[in-house]
């Protein structure tokens, strides 16, 4: 929107500077055309007077058209680096804009990969308490096991106990199973973001 402002009020300074310049240019031609008429009409009347009172017309004539075409000339030259120094300017704002946008985003992937490298630790030492939770409940699920072969009495209570280490082991398999996918899936999610912020680097460079 900014931007558009001064383009519109730009559009609208051009038929204004349009129409002085086919103003001046009408009113050079216009003397032209006055001196040479007044000069084949003293030619025609063949009177030395006439003659010489045409011929400083078109002289004075002939000087103010140059003098309203260099005016011309020297206006449009002004009007011309105007029109640069506001498109430089137009130009300069949206370079800057961009820029401000291109570090907001680059800002925001920042923070966007920090958190999911933090989510990503939390989980890693999960996996990590939960594989070390498996490992200990595999060992019991052993230590059960042998119970269970060497002892002759007990045989139901040693039974029951294997069956709860089993289940006990296969949920921390489980468990374990479901951190390391959510492990990759968050990794996956950093890798993206990772990308998305290069790739937004890349096109800003």
């Amino acid at each position: 929107m900014p931007s558009q402002q001064p383009q519109q009020t730009q559009a609208s300074r051009t038929p204004a500077r349009r129409r002085q310049r086919s103003t001046r240019l009408v009113v050079a031609i216009a003397l032209l055309a006055v001196a040479a008429a007044v000069v084949l009409g003293a030619l025609a009347s063949s009177s030395a007077v006439l003659t010489a009172v045409a011929a400083v017309l078109a002289v004075v004539a002939g000087a103010a058209a140059t003098r309203i075409t260099h005016t011309e000339l020297m206006l449009a030259r002004v009007e011309a680096a105007q029109d640069r120094a506001v498109q430089a300017q137009e130009y300069r704002a949206i370079t800057e804009r961009r820029t401000a946008e291109s570090a907001a985003f680059a800002a925001d992937m920042r923070r966007k990969i920090v958190e999911r490298e933090e989510a990503l630790d939390v989980l890693e030492r999960a996996l990590s308490t939960a594989q070390k939770n498996a490992a200990e409940q595999t060992v019991k699920r052993a230590q059960e096991a042998r119970r269970a072969d060497s002892a002759e009495r007990g045989r139901t209570t040693a039974e029951l106990g294997r069956d709860q280490a089993d289940h006990r082991a296969a949920e921390a398999i489980v468990a374990v199973a479901e951190l390391e996918a959510e492990v990759d899936a968050l990794r996956a999610e950093v890798e993206a973001l990772r990308a998305a912020a290069a790739r937004r680097d890349h096109r800003s460079a």
